[in-house]
């Protein structure tokens, strides 16, 4: 069996790659910064999938909220690039972006946290 034949077979009827990705806004909701359910509805109306229209996710992409948690399950493929650029166009648009960063987390890597820059030790430099 030649390479490209297997590759083929593997395209047809191959595993679907599904992901899960977690945006962790808890920092910013504890100190009311943001409304997470914007960001869910942001992100429903922004993500688009396999090249189509923004907002027509059909079965492909779920997004879900806990408290101070999204998710984002995808069942193709799924870039965790892309939902940081998303997550970021979201908080420009909202004027938070000067004080939140998105951050992967170190303990898990599909997981992204907000949080804030840490203006107290640039203000010490700025003194001096």
């Amino acid at each position: 069996m030649s390479r490209g034949g297997a590759a083929a077979a593997a395209a047809k009827g191959g595993k679907k790659k599904g992901s899960t990705f977690v945006i962790d806004c808890a920092k910013p909701v504890e100190d009311k910064i943001m409304d997470i359910a914007s960001l869910e509805k942001f992100l429903q109306e922004r993500i688009k999938v396999a090249g189509g229209k923004a907002g027509a996710l059909g079965d492909a992409v779920t997004v879900t909220r806990d408290k101070s948690k999204i998710t984002v399950t995808s069942e193709g493929p799924f870039s965790k690039r892309y939902l940081k650029y998303l997550t970021k166009k979201y908080l420009k648009k909202h004027n938070v972006r000067d004080w939140l960063r998105v951050i992967a987390s170190n303990k898990d890597r599909n997981v992204y946290e907000l949080r804030y820059f840490n203006i107290a030790e640039n203000e010490g430099e700025e003194e001096e």
